[in-house]
């Protein structure tokens, strides 16, 4: 069987192509170009990464195929990405970079080249199951918790899974490098790439200002609507956000020490242009037990059941919380949690799962 393999570099998707070249497929390697705005060594790594790439396919035994989808990817991710922060959201750009790039466009590409699957360095797993005579794809959580990426891949469909291999969902990372080093392949203890899909780590609200304008407005507090300063845009804070306030010598509320709480942005109002901020980590404007989602994807193309016990992930970097969907229709979900969630942030992902099973989920409304 012919599988192409995306790499990127790193030791995840090196990995990957050497345990499938190890269980006799037919692998190519395809790393893919995917943006081009300020292509400079600072804040990309594209060059090393080919480079890396090209030493790996040497060392494994495979071709190796360069593709530029720097015009997808501002189409379809950027651009989005974008007109959510105009909006007054905070959207993850890498949810929409894997439907839109990795599983389509590369999927896309792939079969062009006559392959029958696509596999990424992705902590994942896909099962095939017999659902009542129909056969059903479902996406598992890896093995390592720690490192599981089911959340970043719950806009999947069926038709993408059933093409799909992730070789690395039944490995601990630590056996990930053992692996590599064993191999002799140099990227072993390469580190883990962040920051934004095919963009990379950099200064994040000087790279917004390049393409979002300062829109300075008042800084308010929620509970008394009190004028604490000015922000320069409202599509540089999050709900949450601590840091960057520049409102830290305003007093207020002491905790029990006699400390003044420290403050968190609590909510936008986007037509007005003002950010509204409280004081206190556990303020009750930070909590909230239910949330409405919109823009779903449920993986199995059916919606799931209401009043069911799930857990659901309102952020990638939160343990499954208890819930349960209360109703579900028109393209948009009610979930409730067993109790309140912190900073729930509309245009962030909640993904529901069903034990180890990834359900699929929305966007936080």
């Amino acid at each position: 069987m012919k599988v192409v393999v995306g790499m990127s570099g790193g030791v995840d998707s090196s990995v990957t192509a050497l345990l499938l070249k190890q269980q006799g497929y037919q692998v190519t390697g395809l790393f893919m170009k995917n943006w081009e705005d300020d292509d400079d060594a600072d804040y990309c790594s594209t060059r090393q990464d080919l480079v890396d790439v090209a030493s790996v396919c040497d060392v494994i035994g495979i071709d190796l195929e360069v593709v530029n989808f720097s015009k997808e990817y501002k189409e379809r991710v950027f651009a989005d990405f974008l007109r959510e922060y105009e909006a007054g959201r905070t959207p993850n750009p890498d949810i929409l970079c894997n439907s839109e790039i990795k599983f389509r466009c590369f999927l896309d590409h792939a079969m062009q080249l006559g392959a029958e699957r696509i596999a990424t360095g992705h902590y994942a797993q896909v099962r095939e199951w017999n659902n009542d005579g129909r056969s059903e794809f479902q996406l598992l959580k890896a093995e390592d918790g720690t490192k599981d990426q089911s959340y970043f891949l719950y806009r999947l469909n069926q038709q993408q899974l059933a093409r799909t291999l992730f070789p690395l969902g039944g490995l601990y990372k630590r056996e990930v490098r053992r692996i590599a080093e064993q191999a002799g392949l140099h990227v072993a203890a390469k580190k883990d790439s962040t920051g934004i899909c095919f963009i990379g780590e950099r200064p994040f609200r000087e790279f917004l200002m390049r393409y979002l304008p300062t829109r300075p407005g008042e800084i308010r507090a929620l509970d008394d609507d009190r004028v604490l300063g000015e922000h320069q845009g409202l599509m540089y804070h999050t709900i949450g956000q601590r840091k960057g306030l520049h409102i830290g010598g305003i007093k207020g509320n002491q905790d029990e020490a006699g400390e003044h709480d420290a403050w968190y942005v609590a909510a936008k109002d986007v037509k007005a242009n003002v950010l509204y901020v409280v004081q206190g980590h556990d303020h009750p404007a930070l909590l909230k037990e239910r949330l409405s989602a919109i823009d779903l994807n449920w993986i199995a193309g059916r919606d799931p059941h209401t009043h069911w016990v799930y857990t659901a992930k309102p952020r990638y970097r939160t343990p499954d919380m208890p819930c349960e969907i209360d109703t579900v229709g028109d393209g948009r979900a009610e979930i409730v949690f067993a109790q309140p969630q912190w900073a729930l942030t509309p245009g962030q992902s909640v993904v529901v799962y069903e034990s180890k099973v990834c359900l699929g989920g929305g966007i936080i409304a």
